[in-house]
């Protein structure tokens, strides 16, 4: 980036903060519209026709993962579009096309069409990988860490307490209500996102913007802790999604059929959000002392200690307190795998990076419904938990190894 760029960053301090306050709210929204369907998915789907327990299962994670799955494959190339063309037309493109479809879903009559347009959403994505992209390269340097944690903040949030939001409205409203509200909220983040967000042309050299995935992973130092860090986003995200699918049937047998089993499933989803946005400010704090690896590290050991127990709840209770740990977890992990990954990334190739990491995060979000419901027709909705605690053992040795290189240095 030149210092002339970042001189007129500089001198225009009120813009960037304008940006970071409106996506914001924009990766809020789109996380709540990637996760409310948590509590009330798998009942919806059992409205659209007659389904054994297996299958309810089987659908709910598909439905669920086909996002993500279509998300994982679309990612590089409008990350590569964003670099050609600007994130901001990105931004519009996914809050329009999201806005759209959450609406359709509404309408829908059968599980196939639920399937049809959830992949279609996922074709829609890229509203947050994006927004990443233009904050850190439309604010000063000097301020781009702090944006960015900001950002992050609103993407954890929204993924976590969607789930709350959506089970609030399901309940007080109607299945199909709460998406016919979310597509206009995600209008709302369009229009906002059109008229507010700033965005400087030619940031990113035409010799950059159109090079190969080859060229590109060949000017990257730092291989082993970028791909080491993709890695580790997949797998905090696989386990992170697991329950996804069958929350809402699992809190309903701990509850042993109650009749307000939605909007107890979306307090239980929600206990992860909730603890996150408590626990990542001072924890951000903290990590600038220890260092933000040591942090990963701390939160993996968290993460076993939310996940085995869980296999043995009783109560509903119990499921929320271990829940509210996995948010303590995520905390510690979430924004300091994106703050490492905008450290060792080049400016000019940050939005094919963090569409690369959000690729590496769909795929996590793919195979955590599938094992979850695979590991739920097998052993039980409670095998799911014993599941996750290896994939975060294995994901910890994973860590280590690709940060073993940089024990010594400052990342």
């Amino acid at each position: 980036m030149s210092e002339n760029y970042n001189t007129k960053l500089d001198d225009s301090e009120p813009i960037w903060q304008q940006n970071v306050f409106v996506l914001w709210f924009g990766v809020f929204m789109t996380g709540v519209a990637l996760s409310e369907v948590m509590p009330f998915l798998s009942l919806y789907i059992d409205t659209l026709g007659t389904f054994s327990k297996n299958q309810l299962s089987f659908y709910s994670g598909a439905v669920f993962a086909i996002s993500f799955l279509v998300t994982a494959i679309v990612s590089p190339f409008w990350g590569k579009l964003a670099d050609r063309k600007g994130r901001k037309l990105m931004l519009l493109r996914a809050a329009l096309g999201m806005s759209i479809v959450l609406f359709l879903m509404g309408n829908v009559t059968n599980v196939w069409q639920l399937l049809f347009l959830r992949a279609l959403q996922g074709g829609m994505g890229g509203f947050i990988s994006n927004a990443n992209a233009l904050v850190a390269t439309q604010t000063p340097k000097k301020h781009a860490g702090k944006a960015l944690g900001i950002l992050v903040t609103g993407m954890t949030a929204g993924n976590l307490i969607g789930p709350l939001f959506g089970g609030t409205l399901a309940t007080f409203f109607s299945y199909r209500t709460s998406f016919h509200i979310t597509g206009i909220i995600l209008f709302l983040v369009f229009v906002l996102t059109l008229f507010l967000v700033k965005e400087t042309p030619h940031i990113s050299t035409p010799r950059i913007a159109n090079a190969s995935t080859k060229y590109l992973w060949t000017h990257i130092p730092n291989k082993q802790l970028i791909i080491g860090l993709f890695v580790t986003t997949m797998l905090v995200q696989t386990v992170n999604t697991a329950i996804n699918p069958i929350i809402s049937l699992f809190v309903r047998e701990l509850m042993h059929n109650a009749s307000n089993t939605t909007f107890i499933a979306g307090m239980v989803a929600a206990m992860p959000g909730i603890a996150t946005v408590i626990a990542a400010p001072p924890f951000g704090r903290i990590g600038d002392h220890l260092g933000t690896d040591r942090m990963i590290k701390i939160g993996f050991m968290i993460a076993v200690i939310a996940f085995l127990p869980t296999a043995f709840v009783t109560s509903v209770s119990m499921l929320m307190f271990f829940r509210f740990l996995v948010g303590i977890s995520d905390a510690t992990m979430l924004p300091a795998i994106q703050t490492l990954l905008s450290k060792n990334s080049p400016t000019e190739m940050t939005s094919r990076i963090f569409s690369y990491n959000q690729s590496f995060q769909s795929l996590g979000s793919v195979m955590g419904p599938m094992f979850g419901a695979l590991i739920a027709s097998l052993f039980d909705y409670r095998g799911i938990f014993v599941f996750c605690t290896i994939i975060i053992i294995i994901n910890a040795v994973l860590f280590n190894v690709s940060t073993r290189h940089l024990e010594h240095e400052s990342i």
